[in-house]
């Protein structure tokens, strides 16, 4: 359109040009031949050009708009889809074929492989940055280069996902269903699909892809664990582990920083569990901390340097006019559907089911997270009860609390070793109910204390969680202030103490000293014996 209105424009103006010239020259021979020449109307031509010409432009515009998509259309034709196995298929069938490579990956032995040159090229680049703007906001967005890893590290997974979900009935030793498992734990999915996807799709603004690893802030691995260690056999799974593990440390930027700057999906807690000791210095992404011993090896994980990630939720979520519409029929004081008997911390449950069970208002019941658990713990979550008790399961976390949360259902924690998700930035507090283990088992206390919240304490509760419970909810694309937009503003926040640390391993002499740290925690007496017992006596 911008074409044809130069082009019509400069008609216009040759024609205004020549009729000019053609005055001029017949002035000239009437001058010659002593007599007025005829002149030509040249305005009338020019005025009648010029109108025909806009005549036309809006006729090509009309068109052009009838004809062009509309936003809403837009939408409608890229909508948000938050279950994990029909974003998969979409993006397996539409999506993965029209990816292309386009970074700088060293996928062998050759001239690119020396970390020194990665090193000198990141800080020419740090030190422009630093030297244009002093104030440049450090971090933000996050700059993250994604691998292009070998397909059996991640399509093939998915596809072997795609290919069996349906057919498989398989549960893990305490009858877990092992797709729904992996559906649960399925963020390095969601991270992925959105990272790779074109920027033209994507809505999230705190991070931005970059195709040069001397442009990374970091460096996403699209390794998937969870997929790999319940779809595979044994060693199988322990073999493609090793693959995995010598091709990321083989890159230089891993031998840069030795993987500091590297984010691993680790969010099961049995995924790579065989190698995971030599990937120690990298930000993992994990369900929970885990701090009394049973899953993570100590000085594997801590605060400063991984994110706890939200499972992905097994119920729908229950949005303000879902609420609104369900206050009436939410009669239930306290629900609670799942397996009572767990390890470790988990143990707390069998005993709150003792304590719980036959009070009134109260439905404490048995069950699986398979499709008709899922159905049960949907209508108890989402339609009928005001609380919703979250304890400990094998770990100190657990999916249901998140099902909760999006559900509408005050979240009762009973969990004392628990680390939550975005703790930065989110406040716990404004949407749960969080009591110790040794209150909540003292007869007659739970119950007393959650009907001591009066009406307006408990819709103030859950105002705030048809709030919060958008920061819960993957999707694609990803949405902002969804969890993985969340994710990637937690991460910004490590950069400045990651890239401390980098420099740091580069410039101590090995051996001289170790880095000083403080660990600060203490596992509750009920759920932990406390190792530090006989130094504090």
């Amino acid at each position: 359109l911008n074409s044809l209105v130069v082009f019509f424009v400069g008609r216009v103006t040759e024609v205004s040009n020549l009729t000019r010239i053609e005055e001029s020259d017949l002035a000239m021979v009437g001058n010659q031949r002593h007599h007025t020449p005829h002149r030509p109307r040249s305005k009338t031509l020019i005025f009648t050009l010029l109108l025909f010409s806009i005549s036309l432009l809006v006729i090509l515009y009309t068109f052009s708009s009838s004809s062009r998509p509309s936003i809403s259309n837009l939408n409608q034709s890229n909508p948000t889809e938050t279950s994990f196995v029909a974003s998969l298929e979409q993006f397996l069938i539409h999506k993965a074929p029209k990816l292309s490579i386009r970074d700088d990956t060293v996928r062998g032995e050759s001239d690119d492989d020396d970390p020194r040159k990665l090193d000198e090229m990141v800080f020419e680049r740090e030190n422009r940055l630093l030297n244009e703007d002093p104030v440049y906001p450090v971090g933000f967005p996050v700059k993250v280069y994604v691998y292009e890893m070998p397909k059996k590290f991640t399509f093939d997974l998915l596809w072997l996902f795609r290919n069996t979900y349906k057919e498989t009935s398989n549960a893990t030793s305490n009858g877990s269903p092992v797709h729904r498992l992996i559906e649960q734990h399925s963020v390095d999915y969601w991270l992925w699909a959105d990272l790779i996807s074109p920027e033209s799709e994507r809505r999230l603004k705190s991070v931005v892809r970059v195709h040069q690893q001397h442009e990374a802030d970091f460096f996403y691995v699209p390794f998937f664990t969870t997929i790999s260690f319940f779809l595979l056999e044994k060693q199988q799974c322990k073999s493609l582990y090793r693959e995995a593990l010598k091709w990321v440390t083989d890159q230089p930027a891993w031998k840069r920083s030795e993987g500091r700057d590297h984010i691993f999906p680790i969010h099961h807690p049995w995924s790579f569990k065989t190698v995971r000791k030599f990937v120690k210095n990298a930000i993992w992404l994990l369900p929970d901390m885990d701090s009394t011993g049973n899953w993570y090896k100590p000085g594997q994980v801590s605060l400063e340097k991984d994110l706890i990630l939200p499972y992905v939720p097994n119920v729908d979520r229950c949005d303000d006019k879902c609420l609104s519409e369900s206050a009436p029929k939410r009669t239930t004081l306290l629900f609670f559907r799942g397996r009572l008997k767990r390890n470790a911390g988990g143990k707390i449950r069998a005993k709150l089911g003792a304590e719980l069970s036959g009070v009134k208002d109260v439905i404490i019941t048995e069950g699986t997270s398979g499709e008709g658990g899922k159905l049960a713990a949907q209508g108890g979550m989402r339609s009928r009860s005001l609380f919703c008790l979250c304890p400990a399961g094998d770990t100190p976390s657990s999916a249901r609390l998140f099902d909760a949360i999006v559900s509408g259902c005050i979240p009762v924690i009973v969990s004392d070793e628990l680390e939550l998700p975005f703790e930065g930035i989110l406040d716990y507090k404004k949407v749960a109910v969080i009591v110790s283990s040794s209150d909540a088992i003292q007869p007659g206390w739970l119950v007393n204390h959650l009907r001591s919240f009066v009406p307006s304490q408990v819709k103030k509760f859950q105002s705030s969680l048809a709030h919060y419970s958008r920061h819960f909810v993957y999707s694609s694309p990803a949405q902002p202030l969804g969890p993985e937009d969340l994710t990637w503003r937690m991460i910004a926040g490590k950069l400045v103490n990651i890239k401390l640390h980098a420099k740091r391993s580069r410039r101590v002499v090995k051996g001289s000293r170790s880095i000083c740290r403080c660990d600060c925690w203490r596992p509750n007496s009920t759920t932990a014996a406390n190792s530090l017992s006989p130094l504090l006596s």
